[in-house]
């Protein structure tokens, strides 16, 4: 598939056809083509050819689809930043991707650097006043580097994941058949709730674009209202759902959210981060008609690269619930700490290979050589990637175990435990900090930081607080720790590292 051609095809065929849709808003396909195309031509003519990224800052603005495939129109990729990141992180980014021009389809305060901008009364004009655009040409090719999406890292540093045109092809062949055919979902209404600067995003927005269907987009303040959410959602006719099982589990505590609510809604789409049984067996019965699809794939890999439908059987006999098959132009090996493949049924690293494998991390040489490699098998020659992740194969079938590291996954986003450490260590009063995870039924439900001051505290609860306000001018809301300890010392294995286990234990 060429998603780009795609796209012009349905602004042929399904002109009027709504593509973009949020809650005051909307897009058909003649308006998504036409106005990237002049936006694409005023890039191109404004800031030349060159294939450095262009950033694109905002919150779910129907505008900001219009921006990515500008972007890519005009020979460079995009690199989403939503308006949740904190100040100081975004400019770490927009440091690590160094773009001279940042559009704004957003009315929000940005600090962009030594970066132009194109703000969102701009972004607008320019769409509805600029020409046709530049030809197929000069658009981003198979090994262009289509989108840049941005991770944690353990230096405190995000690193930027490229993910290039012929992967987003490949990825899309599979997952426009995942849980029921295309065919089937020509013309449907897909599910946003990830931000789009979250990986998760491109399995809703790309492959709802490939079908030509529609993209309902919720913002995160209709989330943060769950009655009105819940109003939005019975208007919306809804048929694939895509998001993480939080947010399934979130919208499940309330006896409302059940095929009546949905009475279209065909298949559940799940990714990043573990379906739990109880999660698939309340769907299966609120839900009869839905059929749940449990898939696994870092940043790195595009989105997901493994499927299992879980049926009843499934959910009742498998616990965990493997996260299934690899697809098609993919392969997963279990490799021990000397890169000696596993048998069936032994666990290790779960490594990665094929055609959706990113081609490496932006202005990263050093960290993309030690995370990606070359190999050969089936005398095809193919991009590997180092996951971290633990895991086995069982019959084909992959079971994920978590982290290998200290990196792990919390309502559905990636993080670096040393990543909170090292920015809470950019306080001035902390000495020493640990962060460990707090989890309920072998779930992760949230973060413990344990701190060491330079002073006595005096009032817990009260610096705890201080703390976390702090922590926003660094970090994303969800990276910061749900609780604070104040100790007077870490303590220490006998090996002299620190007992992280005894940390943890003394949280539950």
């Amino acid at each position: 598939m060429d998603i780009l051609k795609r796209l012009q095809e349905h602004c042929r065929n399904i002109p009027e056809q709504p593509a973009i849709v949020s809650e005051t808003e909307q897009l058909n396909y003649r308006q998504l083509e036409e106005y990237s195309n002049a936006l694409a031509s005023y890039l191109t003519a404004s800031y030349g050819k060159s294939k450095e990224p262009i950033v694109v800052y905002g919150h779910k603005n129907v505008f900001m689809i219009v921006c990515f495939l500008a972007c890519v129109k005009a020979g460079r990729g995009y690199c989403p930043i939503d308006v949740s990141v904190p100040a100081e992180r975004a400019a770490a980014i927009i440091n690590e991707a160094r773009p001279s021009v940042v559009l704004m389809p957003e009315n929000a305060k940005f600090m962009a650097g030594e970066s132009e901008t194109i703000n969102l009364s701009q972004i607008q004009a320019i769409c509805r006043e600029g020409d046709a655009g530049p030809d197929a040409d000069a658009w981003v090719k198979d090994g262009d580097t289509f989108y840049i999406i941005f991770t944690s890292g353990s230096s405190g540093t995000p690193k930027g994941v490229k993910i290039s045109l012929g992967c987003l092809n490949h990825f899309l062949d599979w997952a426009v058949e995942l849980g029921i055919p295309s065919k089937e979902k020509r013309g449907s209404t897909f599910l946003n709730q990830a931000p789009f600067s979250f990986d998760l995003s491109v399995m809703d927005l790309y492959t709802c674009l490939a079908c030509g269907g529609t993209l309902w987009v919720m913002t995160k303040e209709v989330q943060g209202d769950y009655q009105k959410m819940f109003r939005l959602m019975e208007d919306s006719d809804v048929k694939v759902w895509v998001s993480t099982p939080s947010f399934a589990d979130v919208c499940l505590a309330d006896q409302k959210f059940a095929q009546r609510l949905l009475p279209s809604l065909r298949v559940f789409l799940f990714c990043g981060e573990t379906l739990t049984n109880r999660t698939a067996l309340q769907l299966q019965e609120r839900f009869p008609k839905a059929v749940i699809v449990n898939t696994y794939g870092p940043t790195e890999s595009t989105v997901a690269l493994t499927e299992v439908k879980v049926d009843r059987e499934l959910a009742v006999n498998e616990n965990p619930l493997p996260v299934g098959r690899v697809k098609r132009g993919s392969a997963i090996e279990i490799w021990d700490e000397q890169g000696k493949a596993m048998p069936d049924g032994e666990s290790g690293e779960i490594i990665l290979m094929g055609d959706t494998v990113s081609t490496g991390y932006h202005q990263r040489e050093e960290l993309s050589r030690k995370s990606f490699f070359m190999c050969r098998r089936n005398d095809e020659v193919l991009r590997g990637y180092h996951t971290g992740d633990s895991g086995y194969l069982k019959n084909g079938m992959l079971y994920y175990l978590g982290r290998l590291d200290r990196q792990i996954k919390l309502h559905g986003y990636r993080i670096e435990l040393d990543d909170i450490e090292q920015n809470l260590l950019r306080l001035d009063r902390v000495k020493s900090a640990v962060v460990t995870t707090n989890e309920r039924d072998e779930k992760i439900t949230g973060l413990t930081a344990h701190i060491v001051y330079d002073r006595k505290v005096e009032d817990g609860r009260q610096e705890a607080r201080r703390m976390k306000e702090e922590l926003k001018e660094f970090l994303p809301q969800y990276m910061i720790p749900k609780k604070i300890r104040f100790l007077d010392s870490i303590p220490m294995t006998a090996n002299g590292k620190v007992d992280r286990k005894m940390l943890q234990g003394a949280v539950r």
